[in-house]
């Protein structure tokens, strides 16, 4: 392609990420490439002349071609704010401009450096490649930075996955920026890349520093001071221990589906977050009594924040509230693990799923340092889970409705009960077969008591 629009006297460049991955000797998805010297009808022309050619947003020029994925083709833009919002932008593609003027409209220097694949050559006007060297963030423009308050999370998640500094400037512009044009969508695409970048803990502590925390996540600010009781939490207050937490859950996921990897994530940031609320000092002791359940609360409002419930067909929100009401169980379990029953653990695995409570659990447990502790319990607690078979999903009962009405019931609200009743039986044990199953509901159908009166 470059090539070609060498031929046709312009050049194509590549930009932005995919230039600072290959500096910085990642891979990268996705392709962008800028073309310089060639209006849009011509390089909409050469492009047809290659395939098929899809447009993305006309006013932005910016050209899919073919049928690979990844790769956007467009004019270098001009853009103009017009209006609030990521929306107010006046934005037209200008083949004229500079490699400098296009680059100028990037968020930071690292983004801001062009390849040319034909010789091999970088574009570096706003000095990048000295910021990827030294790990750096910095603004690109400081005029222009504001125009976009997404940035500002673009900066926390950048710094999260490239274990980059933002540095002392371009933080003050940051905490200028007011962030309150930003819907939940967008909010949601730039956490769930710092959650899932190989140290969170970095944007977390970045995103205190520079404001964000306190303006927009008003759950994660709570726990700040939060204290904890030195002797079982080492590290310092419920800040600190969460992001300590959150290092550890992305230790512990790279397994899984990303639905589940971002659940875990979200459980590990919101586990604590009654802490707050219960924190009081007791008997000569820091605690936090019952905090598992009163910190349901407040992540389900930080969920609502983010807009988020399912991800591919998974209900993440369940998942997470799940995880926070129930991190504390593999450990307090394993204290008294000679009393807990077979039935605890199936019905516990109707409120959450055990393998990632296991996970979680351990990434608390561990998320204690400098202090030393014994994380065995999670193991044991995964074990057991996996001996019954509900490390993901509760049993399927054994009896259904169809078995009951082949007893002579008619359809109503009483087979419902007799069900629950017979499914109760199953979590315990009492009932393993079907056989078992059909006995147990004839017993209940000729007992005198409704089953109704029998506590599911």
């Amino acid at each position: 392609m470059a090539a070609a629009v060498r031929e046709a006297g312009g050049r194509a460049l590549v930009v932005g990420g995919w230039t600072r991955d290959r500096l910085l000797g990642r891979a990268s998805k996705d392709l962008d490439i800028e073309v310089f010297g060639l209006p849009a009808d011509r390089l909409r022309a050469l492009l047809e002349s290659m395939g098929r050619v899809e447009t993305v947003g006309e006013s932005f020029q910016v050209y899919k071609v073919g049928d690979v994925p990844g790769i956007d083709v467009s004019l270098p833009r001009r853009e103009s704010k017009a209006g609030p919002g990521h929306r107010g932008f006046d934005v037209a593609g200008d083949p004229s401009m500079t490699v400098e003027e296009a680059a100028r409209r990037r968020d930071f220097t690292v983004n801001a450096i062009s390849w040319d694949p034909l010789t091999d050559e970088y574009l570096d006007p706003f000095k990048g490649r000295e910021d990827l060297a030294g790990r750096r963030l910095r603004v690109v423009d400081p005029a222009r930075f504001p125009d976009d308050s997404l940035r500002v999370l673009r900066a926390i998640q950048f710094a999260a996955r490239f274990d980059f500094a933002l540095d002392e400037e371009s933080r003050a512009i940051c905490r200028a920026i007011a962030l309150d044009d930003l819907p939940a969508e967008r909010l949601w695409g730039e956490v769930e890349k710092l959650l899932l970048a190989p140290r969170p803990s970095i944007g977390f502590a970045l995103a205190l520093e520079i404001g964000v925390v306190d303006r927009l996540f008003p759950e994660l600010r709570a726990l700040v001071g939060c204290a904890q009781e030195p002797e079982w939490h080492p590290e310092g207050d419920v800040w600190v221990h969460t992001l300590q937490v959150v290092d550890q859950a992305r230790s512990r996921i790279d397994d899984l589906p990303r639905p589940q990897q971002l659940a875990i994530m979200l459980g590990a940031a919101c586990h604590d977050f009654g802490k707050p609320a219960t924190t009081a000092f007791i008997d000569g002791r820091i605690r936090s009594i019952g905090h598992e359940e009163q910190g349901v609360a407040p992540a389900a409002a930080f969920l609502d924040r983010l807009n988020l419930h399912s991800l591919d067909g998974y209900d993440v929100r369940r998942q997470v509230l799940g995880l926070t009401a129930q991190h504390l169980k593999p450990g307090m379990w394993f204290k008294v693990k000679d009393e807990v029953g077979d039935g605890a653990f199936r019905r516990l695995a109707h409120k959450v799923d055990l393998e990632q409570l296991a996970r979680l659990a351990k990434s608390d447990c561990l998320g204690r340092a400098p202090g030393v502790f014994n994380c065995d319990a999670m193991d044991w607690f995964l074990d057991r889970a996996r001996q019954l078979g509900v490390e993901h999903r509760p049993p399927e009962p054994i009896l259904l409705g169809r078995h009951v009405l082949e007893l002579g019931l008619t359809p109503g609200p009483r087979v419902g009960e007799i069900l629950r009743a017979v499914y109760e039986q199953q979590m315990d044990g009492a009932v393993t077969t079907i056989e078992e199953g059909i006995a147990a509901a004839k017993r209940l159908i000729d007992s005198s008591a409704r089953p109704s009166a029998i506590d599911p």
